[in-house]
């Protein structure tokens, strides 16, 4: 029809799942979604199917954009742990610090409230976190550490990473998250030079 806005459904995911972020799966109605979207029902059901439909597309997109900044971030310098993952909590603490974004992780967020999720959507949660675990340990072994040492700072990054997502949404200052981050690097990186991370 001439005149008719077209129904833009990239900007729709975007928009629900900032709503999802926000929110939360289980405290997101169809109607703040479809508010926040810009649809009425029976377009929102067309178009995504349901609310477990669409969230786990929004799941995809917030693992696939944070995903790839990661990778960046770890990928250079090559070599240098410290840097590494120095740029990797850069990406988290400008996530954080970012206005347009709500704070925290929709991932953790997700893993956390997994018993109130569709079983689909819990999993592919708990896949995406793993996968942030992956991501880093194959960052260490490519700059040089054994396997095993990488798999045991791997998981401690990782946690200090959510750490860091919950926490923002407490309110704790930019300043006191970075030195949060600050810390884990030089733990992680005394650990792998003495062989036990602790």
């Amino acid at each position: 029809m001439a005149g008719k806005k077209a129904f833009d459904a990239d900007a729709a995911v975007e928009a629900a799942m900032l709503v999802f972020w926000e929110r939360g799966y289980a405290d997101s109605s169809l109607d703040a979604l479809g508010a926040a979207m810009g649809v009425g029902r029976s377009s929102f059901y067309n178009a995504f199917g349901d609310k477990a439909g669409l969230f786990q597309q929004c799941l995809a997109r917030y693992g696939s954009r944070y995903g790839d900044r990661y990778e960046q971030a770890l990928a250079a310098p090559e070599g240098d742990v410290r840097a590494a993952l120095t740029s990797f909590f850069e990406v988290t603490l400008d996530r954080i610090a970012d206005p347009a974004v709500p704070r925290g992780c929709l991932i953790a967020q997700s893993v956390i409230a997994s018993p109130t999720l569709p079983p689909q959507a819990a999993a592919q949660a708990e896949i995406l976190l793993g996968l942030q675990r992956r991501r880093i340990t194959t960052a260490l072994v490519a700059a040089g550490v054994a396997a095993p040492a990488a798999e045991d700072v791997a998981l401690q990054v990782a946690a200090v990473n959510q750490s860091l997502a919950v926490l923002s949404r407490t309110g704790l200052s930019p300043e006191r998250l970075g030195s949060v981050a600050r810390a884990a690097v030089v733990a992680a990186v005394n650990g792998i030079g003495a062989g036990t991370p602790s």
